[in-house]
Parts: C-alpha cells; sequence; structure tokens
C-alpha cells in the first residue's frame, strides 16, 4: 500500500490541498483595523471607552464621547515606553498587569448623573438623584477615593455590607459631600450598628438598613443606649424578579429582604417606640444585570408602591433606593434574554425608573422621594483592563513548522488499521471530507487499542494522531461542523492565573471580551483557546465573544496572531473592573498583579498636558503570597540557609554565597514567569567564575 504521505507538506501536495500557512498569507493582504474592529465587536461592547487607531493597536478613550483624537490613550505604546522609562520597575512584562484609567471612572459617574438629571427634568419629576457606589464591587483604595472625590460635585456617596466595608467607606466619606448618603446593608450585629449610629456622630447620613425583622431591636436598643437618633431604611422583598443567574437575589424566595408582613410589623414597632419618625428609606434590589425595561419598571413600581404605603402608614420617607441592576453589555449583543448582555441604554434606564417612581406617587398622593441607585457594575468595570502577555503557543499539526513532520502510515501497521487508511485516501481524494472524518476518527481508535495491546509504536501513534488532526482541519474548512474540541487551531498559554485575575469566567462562565492589543491591522488567522499558568483543568478560556454577525452567540476560540519570536505579544480583558479583584484566590500561590494608573494631567492646559503613568500597588511577590498562607519567609529562608550549608560545607566560599543569593532573591520575586532570571543569574555567577 502506497502511504498517505511522507510528510504533513507531501499531504498537502499529494491531495492538492493549501497549508494552514499558505492560506493565512492570502487572506491577510485584505485585511483592515475596520475587519479587527467588527470581528472582536470592539465598537458594540466597548464604545464609547476603546477603539482601534491605524497603527492597529486598540486605544483608550478616557472622556468618552467628549475624547478629542489627540487624547486617545494608545495602550501597546504606552506600556513600551513605560518599560523603557523604566516607570513600573521589575514587575511588568514579567507579570500580568492591571491598567486603571480614572478618566474613564469620571465619565462613568457623570454619565450615570446626566442620565437621571436629564430623566428628572424631561418628565417633571419632583425630587433628585443621589446615587452611591456599592464598596464591594471593588474595595482598592484609589477606585474608592477616586469615586468620593468624582462624585462630590452631586453628593455621591458609599454602600457597606459589612463591618470592614463599612470602615472603608465612613473613613472615604470624611473627604466627601456632606450630604453623601451611607448606605448600611447587609446583615448586622451589635458592633455593626454601632458603627453605623457612630457615623451619625461624624455627620454622615449613615441609613441602616434593616435586612432582617429581628435587626431592629439592636437599632432601637443600642441608639437609646447612646443617645444616637439612627436613620433607618427597609429592604424589601419583592414579587418582581428576573431569570437567570444574577436574578435569583431576587423575588420571594431571596436571599435578602422583608416580606410585607415583617414591614409592616417593624412599623407598628416603631409607632409603638415612638421612632417611626427615623424610618426614611426604602431599599430593594431586583437583580444584577437586569436584561430589559419591562422586567426593571415592573419591580420598580412594585417597590414605589410599597414606598408610598409607607408614607402614607407615617414614616418619614424621604428616599428610594432602587439597589443595583443598571447591567454591562459585556458580549455587544443588546440582547435581552443573555445574562451578559442588556437590551437599554443608560439614559432609557434612567427614564424607565424616573416613571415607575413618579406614576406610583401620582396615585398615592405621596411626595416624590430622592431616587438613589448602586450601580457598582455600570460604574467601576470599564476603567480597568487587565493586560497579560502570552508566553508559547501549542499549535495542533499543519502549521509551517509541521510540514516536514513524517507521517508513518504505511504497510508497517496492522492490518485492520491499514485497511482504514487505504479507505481514508479514497475518501480524501474524492473530496468526501465528512465521511473522512469518521474514517479518521476509526483509524484514530483503532490505533489506540493496538497500541495499548504493544501492536503499535509510539512512532506510528503519534503519525495516526497527525493524520487526524491534519483531516479534522481541512474539514473544517471545508464547512463542515466539528464539535468544540476540536474546533481551534493551537493553545496559547498566558501568563496568568484565571482563579487570580477573572474567577468568574470559571465560577460563574462569565464572558469578559478579550483582544490583542496590538496587530489589528494584520488578520488573526489562528483559532486558540488560552490556557493559564495554574495546575488546574479548569485554568482555561474556551468560550469568548462571538463576531459581528453572531448576536449573543459565543464563540469557542478567539482569533489571533501568530507568534513571533521575542517579540511580546499582549492581550487584554476588558470590562472586568467589578468583582474580579475582590474574588480572585491565590490557587497555586499566584498573587495579585500590580495595578498601574494611566490619565492626562493639566488636560485643559494644551502646552504643559502630559499622560501621567503610576503604580498605586505593587504585585504579591512570593513572600507575600507564603504570608497569607501562615508560612513566615524569614524563618523559610533560614532554614534553607542552615541547609546550604551543611550540604556545601567542603564546598567553595563564592558558591555557598552565590546559593543564598539566590534563595534571597526567590522570594522577592514575582509568582509569574519571568524573564528577569534574578535567581538563575545568582546561580550562574558561580559557574561562570568557575
Amino acid at each position: 500500500m502506497a502511504p498517505l504521505a511522507e510528510s504533513v507538506a507531501a499531504f498537502y501536495e499529494r491531495y492538492g490541498l493549501s497549508s494552514q500557512q499558505e492560506g493565512n498569507a492570502r487572506k491577510a493582504k485584505s485585511w483592515s483595523v475596520n475587519k479587527s474592529s467588527s470581528l472582536y465587536k470592539i465598537n458594540a461592547w466597548g464604545s464609547p471607552y476603546f477603539s482601534v487607531n491605524a497603527e492597529g493597536n486598540i486605544t483608550v478613550r478616557p472622556f468618552g464621547r467628549h475624547t478629542k483624537q489627540n487624547e486617545e490613550i494608545d495602550i501597546f505604546q504606552t506600556l513600551e515606553k513605560a518599560m523603557e522609562d523604566k516607570v513600573l520597575g521589575d514587575d511588568f512584562p514579567f507579570s500580568p498587569i492591571i491598567l486603571r484609567f480614572p478618566d474613564i471612572l469620571k465619565d462613568r459617574l457623570e454619565t450615570l448623573q446626566s442620565a437621571f438629571d436629564s430623566a428628572i427634568q424631561a418628565s417633571h419629576y419632583e425630587g433628585r438623584f443621589q446615587g452611591v457606589f456599592p464598596v464591594k464591587c471593588n474595595q482598592d483604595r484609589s477606585v474608592v477615593e477616586n469615586i468620593v472625590k468624582f462624585g462630590t460635585p452631586f453628593h455621591f456617596g458609599l454602600e457597606a455590607g459589612s463591618k470592614a466595608e463599612l470602615l472603608l467607606a465612613m473613613s472615604s466619606l470624611c473627604s466627601g459631600s456632606p450630604h453623601a448618603l451611607l448606605v448600611c446593608n447587609g446583615y448586622k450585629d451589635a458592633d455593626y450598628v454601632a458603627l453605623a449610629l457612630l457615623a451619625r456622630k461624624l455627620r454622615l447620613n449613615s441609613f441602616i438598613v434593616l435586612e432582617q425583622e429581628e435587626e431592629l431591636d439592636l437599632v432601637i436598643n443600642l441608639s437609646r443606649s447612646l443617645c444616637i437618633e439612627p436613620l433607618i431604611g427597609l429592604r424589601a422583598k419583592l414579587h418582581a424578579k428576573h431569570n437567570g443567574h444574577f436574578g435569583e437575589t431576587s423575588g420571594e424566595n431571596g436571599k435578602f429582604g422583608l416580606t410585607c408582613m415583617q414591614i409592616v410589623n417593624i412599623v407598628s414597632k416603631l409607632r409603638r417606640c415612638k421612632m417611626l419618625h427615623c424610618l426614611q428609606l426604602l431599599h430593594f434590589h431586583i437583580g444584577s444585570q437586569i436584561p430589559s425595561l419591562s422586567v426593571l419598571y415592573d419591580g420598580v413600581s412594585e417597590a414605589a408602591h410599597i414606598y408610598c404605603e409607607l408614607s402614607n402608614m407615617g414614616a418619614n420617607m424621604h428616599c428610594i433606593d432602587i439597589g443595583g441592576g443598571l447591567g454591562v453589555d459585556y458580549d455587544g449583543s443588546h440582547f435581552q434574554e443573555s445574562d451578559m448582555s442588556v437590551g437599554y441604554t443608560v439614559e432609557e434606564y434612567a427614564r424607565e425608573v424616573v416613571l415607575a417612581v413618579k406614576d406610583a406617587c401620582y396615585m398615592k398622593g405621596v411626595k416624590q422621594p430622592t431616587l438613589c441607585s448602586e450601580s457598582g457594575r455600570a460604574i467601576v468595570s470599564h476603567h480597568s483592563v487587565l493586560v497579560f502577555d502570552v508566553v508559547s503557543a501549542e499549535e495542533k499539526i499543519g502549521t509551517s513548522e509541521d510540514e516536514g513532520v513524517p507521517l508513518q502510515v504505511d504497510g508497517t501497521l496492522p492490518d485492520p488499521i491499514r485497511r482504514l487508511c487505504d479507505d481514508l485516501a479514497a475518501l480524501i481524494w474524492v473530496g468526501n471530507y465528512e465521511s473522512a472524518m469518521e474514517c479518521a476518527n476509526s483509524v484514530k481508535l483503532s490505533s489506540v487499542r493496538h497500541f495499548k495491546k504493544g501492536e503499535l509504536s509510539l512512532m506510528h501513534l503519534a503519525s495516526v494522531n497527525t493524520l487526524y488532526d491534519l483531516i479534522a482541519g481541512i474539514t473544517e474548512k471545508r464547512g463542515h461542523k466539528m464539535s468544540p474540541e476540536t474546533s481551534y487551531d493551537a493553545v496559547y498559554h498566558i501568563n496568568l492565573s484565571i482563579f487570580r485575575s477573572m474567577p468568574d469566567t470559571w465560577a460563574i462562565g462569565q464572558l469578559f471580551p478579550i483582544v490583542p492589543l496590538q496587530r489589528l491591522d494584520e488578520e488573526p488567522t489562528i483559532r486558540a483557546i488560552l490556557s493559564d499558568l495554574t495546575c488546574d483543568s479548569d485554568g482555561k478560556i474556551s468560550t469568548f465573544v462571538g463576531h459581528e454577525g453572531m448576536g449573543s452567540a459565543r464563540s469557542t476560540c478567539l482569533r489571533v496572531h501568530p507568534l513571533v519570536r521575542r517579540k511580546r505579544y499582549y492581550l487584554g480583558m476588558f470590562l472586568g473592573g467589578a468583582y474580579q479583584e475582590a474574588l480572585g484566590g491565590i490557587h497555586n500561590l499566584f498573587g495579585a498583579p500590580p495595578v498601574v494608573q494611566i490619565s492626562w494631567k493639566n488636560r485643559r492646559e494644551m502646552k504643559t498636558r502630559k499622560l501621567q503613568v503610576s503604580k498605586v500597588r505593587d504585585g504579591q511577590t512570593i513572600s507575600d503570597v507564603l504570608k497569607c498562607m501562615q508560612f513566615e519567609p524569614s524563618a523559610m529562608l533560614q532554614t534553607l540557609h542552615l541547609a546550604l550549608q551543611r550540604s556545601l560545607k567542603d564546598g567553595l566560599v563564592e558558591e555557598e554565597e552565590d546559593a543564598m543569593r539566590a534563595l534571597d532573591c526567590s522570594f522577592s520575586s514575582t509568582t509569574y514567569l519571568s524573564t528577569a532570571r534574578s535567581v538563575a543569574s545568582a546561580l550562574l555567577h558561580t559557574a561562570v567564575i568557575g
């Protein structure tokens, strides 16, 4: 029997097929940055903050729609220059890095405020809007302090859900607007309530929001003991809810809130205690990522009627807190039936809230209240970009490097496999690739069985696997649908821990846009999945934002470029500014990345305007993560030094010193892959001298 081919290259030639390399070269000639923008749906999920410039690099538009062309920030060039100037020290490019753009944060706050202000004015609503930021979304000091600073002109406040968050919020609001709200949510003990009451002494507008009926006794008793009159809010458990993962906290069976009966009981008790005037706020939460305006109106309307009833029962009501729920369009589909998208704009969201509350108040004859929202995800998601590099690629067969690989599928194979290979050759020759794929699968399974019996060599098994990959690739190129397990060309290994930096991708299947930061003027010809550094099978990403035309459908691969030797290839994960840093863990002891802030300084003064790049947080070292697990690095180092002295007691003094220096360096180095070689250099020093 003549072999199917002697090599991969011969296989392509014999059957009149083109290699991946040749096909890529033909396609790349007609590519443009507009095609890249469409492929990754950058304008859909990234507008108005992200775009692609003529050089093929991702740019940030920090002032949103008000950004001038000369104010756009080229992420790739900014990082390269920062490294040249040593602005980032030794942390980058040897580890992932979080880039924060505070100007985007400011624009998000102003956009939210403007949307409600416009809706209030258009509908002649008699109250005002005054938002709070739920610090659980991102408790980082620079983020919280910037929100307080940027929100001061419109009295933007904070929301806390634990004692630690409450202290954080109290401290931060001391430098904010004296009219800002401090909403105290979550389960409470005596210490929590005491802190919230103490905040009143600091002249902060702290509302203690009751989640459970029994919390009222704590508030009454402590407020009387401390002689501090509380501001009280109630969290209502609504009947309205939305389907999907993020709606599980809402509805009658939701985790939080008070039933109608419990609310009536609390009002009665406050009246008996002559404290009904302290009840001034109603809070509710339909769920994060509210998908549609109809769900929003339904929930807000129900809550607004509860608010009106409380007012008519004698409570001194002033404010309705609609909670979170303002969604982020992660996949750019604007599809209201998806957890990863929303079917409305910020302006439409605000208008629906205003109308729902106004309608209820008009019907019940109640004064229209201050509107408050806890829109954390919508505020912080856009301002943060996680940047990481690709350290290597594991490509399937068919690339230029593989074209000389031998294919030993010849007469030396066992008869059953050889006969299948004859059938396979015939199917390929006539172009019946779908049947050829089924036949190739039979060849592969039969080969594995023979290998396990000791009847097939490792070289033969490798050749059969290579042949299978070739035919799978060709079959898919001919338009036949393949299984997700085979519908990619390569695994790109990334210098990142998914569990540390994007935990929601594996925990709840969250979708974040991931895009190359450079070379977008070239066609990304490789379909890849991403694999992180952890020793965990879940440490991979195989679901991505679908390309334009796919709607809300997801892609099973990410289109990327071939790696170029000795040139870094950066990917960016976008819209991850909420929750990821707080939820990330130290699986495999990979630490938190460094955080860098990028903003324009003196924007209004054209002559002195400067792009400011500054590190606001160092990345965690090996020593830092060991301390998290109760190890003491100094004691560990001493133990290792003693062991080293014992093992090298007859060796050279220089060898011992360099080994100790290497150990010292290792504890202070990054937990991620690095080209710094500080440990290796210390050890090689002796070898070079020798």
